[in-house]
């Protein structure tokens, strides 16, 4: 129901239950989800398909980006593959135009890509004092740098509209100070604090339509950290489930879940911060973390 084209509180509960369904539906909505070859970016683009988008699926990984479209569309969603690299405006722009070619808009932009490289990371004989400048660098490139440049492209295509959600991939460590991982924090710190300026930027310049959000995934076992995380000559020989690092029984410890996360545990924010539900908040970052960031440790 609206009054002045307002919308109004639906006057009996089955027009309320169809009024929240509708509002979580991406059904029309186009998304681009990069990083989309890697784990979370693979569940959160499943996601987004399942509630109703097409989804454009962005990696470097041609076969793995034809895979995972391939899965979508074999469950009765539209999905295309994208090669891309979030490093090169050439590769960004070509994908845009395909996007813009084969479904003519583009509505949703989750920025997945990213991660943390060895020897970027302070452990062992690498201290601060001589991590490499261009270990740190690319770290930051990937993780910042491969976020500013698709919402540069994409994003331009949504300012145009008027309408468009940005979601960021953050990281409990941009909140937290987490040890070894140093170039990764303050890569998504930066992150973090792009959402919210571009937030402001983009409604104060392109209108209330333009949202930038972010999530911040807690701790999740995905392609690159396995191995620091559990045991993986244990879960090789199958023991279910497979014993934890020492670093991975000190997360464990300190998230009150007690738990890591399951990938599709990302897709309800994901979704939430892609459809109209969300359509009046920007310039947020929401933990998805199992209670990793309340707690204090003690």
């Amino acid at each position: 129901m609206q009054r002045d084209g307002i919308p109004l509180l639906a006057t009996n509960s089955q027009e309320m239950a169809m009024s929240v369904w509708e509002q979580y539906s991406l059904a029309g909505k186009v998304a681009v989800v990069t990083g989309a070859t890697g784990v979370l970016g693979g569940a959160m683009a499943h996601g987004l398909a399942a509630a109703g988008a097409r989804v454009a699926i962005l990696g470097r990984r041609e076969a793995r980006a034809r895979e995972l479209a391939e899965e979508i569309t074999a469950a009765g969603n539209e999905a295309l593959p994208l090669p891309a690299d979030v490093l090169d405006e050439d590769s960004l722009q070509s994908a845009r135009q395909k996007l813009l070619e084969t479904w003519g808009r583009v509505d949703i932009l989750i920025n997945s890509a990213g991660g943390n490289r060895p020897d970027a990371t302070v452990f062992g004989d690498l201290t601060f004092f001589n991590v490499p400048r261009a270990a740190l660098e690319g770290v930051v490139g990937l993780n910042f740098t491969g976020t500013v440049l698709p919402i540069q492209i994409f994003g331009e295509s949504m300012a145009e509209q008027g309408k468009g959600s940005i979601i960021n991939i953050s990281s409990m460590a941009a909140q937290k100070v987490l040890t070894r991982v140093m170039g990764y924090s303050a890569a998504k710190a930066a992150v973090d604090n792009l959402t919210r300026w571009l937030a402001v930027d983009l409604a104060q310049k392109h209108g209330a339509g333009m949202r930038v959000n972010a999530i911040a995934p807690g701790f999740f076992i995905g392609e690159q950290n396995r191995a620091l995380l559990i045991d993986v000559d244990a879960a090789a020989d199958g023991q279910d489930p497979p014993p934890l690092t020492e670093r991975g029984q000190q997360i464990v410890d300190h998230t009150p879940m007690g738990r890591f996360g399951e990938p599709d545990e990302l897709v309800g924010a994901a979704v939430w911060l892609a459809s109209d539900a969300s359509r009046f908040v920007t310039g947020i970052v929401v933990p998805v973390d199992g209670g990793f960031s309340a707690s204090s440790g003690i």
